[in-house]
């Protein structure tokens, strides 16, 4: 049967104007029959020629252009296959299982597949699976590595209706068929140039000798030359083998400079010049102690200058004897398993007085605020920064939301009939509502913005005032005009004690306000068994000299029958896991202040033969509450920071959400475990 073949479109519009012409002769011919008929006559003869061979024209010429037009059209599609098939990026078509269907010479080259290889493409590389085939995205990009080489992978979805729409042969349902095209861009070369452009960027670092005073008053006047050159050489060698530059800027501080290459090493190493530098011994009592900051990722090398700077600002307000890396946002840490050095000079102490009385003059009112769920020591020293604010004649007010059993004895010394304001003590509530820009917050027992009494009141002022005893983490209090932390510290209450005897000659406490300020000290330090130095015991002979009776402090901090039988089932119940820690639950029944149980267990734990560390979790109002206390082995405070808690090396805690108790007792062990084989805890 013979098969008619017609055109369509723009092309038939072409071919279809030398006829439509034809009309318009012959429109043109009636005005020339009434000029001349001869002239009619002779336009309509050359009409009827015109049409004739145009029609001629037609039939002859439109086989010839189909034919044309066909073979064009297979030799574009032989040219788009060839071109496809040569084409210099590895290219497959894959089905909607991530069955190959097709692959060009390049895919074969790299995959060392042939193109009858018809198998899934999961079968070459894992990382492609049915189901990223298989997602929603039309296109997506993945990155995989093959054959030692690094590709990016291009996913682009093909619909059959997106194929068939045009065609009149055939007609596609409604389908979530597709075909994936897949291209591989190597990207080798490039990851190799970004990844020596990395390691070749300068990494900045401050190396500080913590203890340098210290250290030379131990031994005699003609070794300390000697001991400086040791721990020179030291730093020097140490930081040579990684190509670094190392420059002496002052008498106790190092400047460092080294490619980003070698910063993956030191950590691998976990900076053992830490632990290096303390064997240098030339009769010297005291072992010598490092701190290091580094900066890293920063934008220039002043933001990596400015990075370390702050690295170390933050080693040395952890107490030293540590490395931290601050890249960005991100801080890691490293060493930091020695006690601090009590200082023994009060220099720093008078200064911070000075500089507090001054703060306190230009302001008018003074809220002072602890951690949430306040203890004794927050209690305490809050009453002496209000009996210095007192004593300047400001307005002074403590913010606390819940008295636990342990604070109301000593809070019901603060009534209007001994000549206490009734608003001495306010909510969080209340003091946001008096609150203003020029209203000064005084921070005291905690240095983390979360976990103070009311963190919406550090928003509301430009004025704040820290004063804290526990090691500081990368969650601190923005920008106080003062900050005072001192991690050698026993206790808050041993800080506040210090600066109230610079603080003005005519200060007095009473003898209650002593006895708070007393009971802090010897809350934190365990009836002075734990973080106890010689200034711990002058400011206990201040406020004794100011009244504090020890025996009144005693009955104040006594307990009843059911908190002391809590405790002792703490005891009882806990697990020993690994011959060495302690694992125990507080639970929360007939107990008033379980937190508080659950801090005093841990310590008794520790006087168990064995006992390195001691763990005690107790679930209180939503939140697990870990108590975590060691006495000299074991780091107690890198642990807590894990969980994103934080404290001393031997006294640390933490809060744990969105888990059970068990399910945080077993998450203590696994990261005691991990700990124990990446060598940051020693058994």
């Amino acid at each position: 049967m013979k098969r008619h073949i017609k055109l369509k479109g723009s092309l038939k519009n072409y071919m279809y104007w030398p006829l439509i012409l034809t009309i318009l002769l012959v429109l043109m011919n009636i005005p020339l029959y009434r000029i001349s008929k001869e002239a009619g006559v002779m336009f309509s003869v050359f009409t009827v020629i015109y049409f004739i061979f145009v029609v001629f024209a037609y039939n002859f010429n439109k086989p010839v252009l189909v034919n044309e037009l066909i073979n064009f059209a297979t030799q574009y599609g032989t040219v788009q296959k060839k071109l496809i098939n040569d084409f210099e990026i590895p290219y497959a078509l894959l089905d909607y299982n991530g069955k190959i269907l097709w692959v060009n010479e390049k895919f074969s080259e790299v995959t060392g597949k042939d193109k009858k290889y018809h198998k899934s493409i999961t079968s070459i590389f894992s990382g492609i699976t049915r189901e990223i085939l298989q997602k929603e995205e039309n296109e997506k990009t993945l990155y995989i590595d093959f054959d030692g080489r690094n590709y990016r992978v291009a996913l682009t979805k093909i619909y059959f209706e997106e194929m068939t729409a045009e065609s009149g042969i055939v007609s596609m349902e409604e389908t979530e068929q597709f075909l994936t095209a897949l291209y591989l861009f190597d990207e080798t070369e490039l990851k190799s140039y970004i990844r020596k452009n990395e390691e070749q960027k300068l990494v900045a670092g401050l190396v500080y000798i913590d203890n340098y005073e210290e250290a030379l008053d131990s031994i005699e006047d003609v070794k300390r030359s000697l001991l400086v050159a040791l721990v020179d050489r030291k730093v020097n060698k140490y930081f040579a083998q990684m190509d670094a530059l190392v420059r002496k800027i002052e008498k106790d501080k190092y400047f460092v400079v080294f490619r980003h290459k070698y910063l993956k090493e030191l950590e691998e190493d976990k900076f053992s010049l830490l632990e290096d530098v303390k064997t240098v011994k030339v009769g010297n009592e005291m072992a010598v102690t490092l701190s290091i900051g580094i900066g890293n990722t920063g934008a220039t090398y002043n933001q990596n200058y400015e990075y370390a700077r702050m690295a170390i600002d933050l080693a040395l307000g952890r107490g030293g004897d540590q490395v931290v890396v601050k890249e960005g946002e991100n801080t890691s840490y490293y060493g930091g398993n020695s006690k601090q050095v009590e200082k023994n000079t009060r220099v720093k102490a008078r200064v911070k007085a000075h500089a507090l009385r001054e703060i306190l003059e230009s302001r008018e009112r003074v809220f002072i605020m602890g951690h949430s769920i306040g203890d004794v020591d927050s209690f305490g020293a809050a009453i002496g920064i209000y009996c210095a604010a007192r004593v300047l004649g400001k307005k002074a007010q403590i913010v606390i939301d819940d008295i636990t059993t342990s604070l109301k004895p000593l809070k019901d010394f603060y009534t209007e009939a001994a000549g206490y304001p009734a608003d001495m003590f306010i909510s969080s509530e209340k003091a946001l509502e008096l609150v203003d820009y020029n209203s000064l917050v005084m921070v005291v027992d905690t240095n983390r913005p979360s976990y103070t009494e009311c963190p919406g009141l550090l928003k509301r002022t430009k004025s704040v005032v820290v004063f804290d005893h526990h090691r500081q983490s990368a969650e601190v209090i923005e920008n106080p005009v003062l900050s005072y932390i001192e991690p050698y510290a026993s206790s808050t209450c041993e800080m506040v004690a210090e600066v109230l005897q610079y603080f003005t000659e005519n200060i007095k406490l009473a003898p209650h306000e002593a006895d708070c300020i007393y009971a802090g000290i010897l809350i934190d330090t365990n009836n002075y068994m734990s973080k106890t130095g010689v200034r711990t015991f002058e400011a206990a002979a201040y406020l004794k000299r100011c009244g504090a009776e020890v025996t009144r402090v005693r009955k104040l901090l006594r307990e009843d029958m059911a908190t002391y039988k809590a405790r002792a089932e703490v005891v009882r119940h806990a697990d020993v896991y690994r011959g060495a820690f302690a694992i125990s639950i507080c639970e929360t029944e007939d107990v008033a202040s379980p937190t508080i149980v659950g801090a005093q267990a841990a310590n008794e734990l520790l006087n168990i033969v064995g006992i390195k560390a001691s763990f005690v979790l107790t679930s209180y109002a939503g939140k697990i509450y870990v108590s975590s206390r060691s006495i000299d082995e074991i780091n107690v405070q890198r642990i807590m920071e894990r969980f994103g808690g934080g404290g001393h090396l031997n006294m640390a805690g933490c809060q744990l959400t969105d888990c059970t108790i068990a399910q945080a007792k077993n998450i203590i062990k696994d990261t005691i475990d991990t700990m124990i084989e990446e060598g940051d805890i020693q058994l």
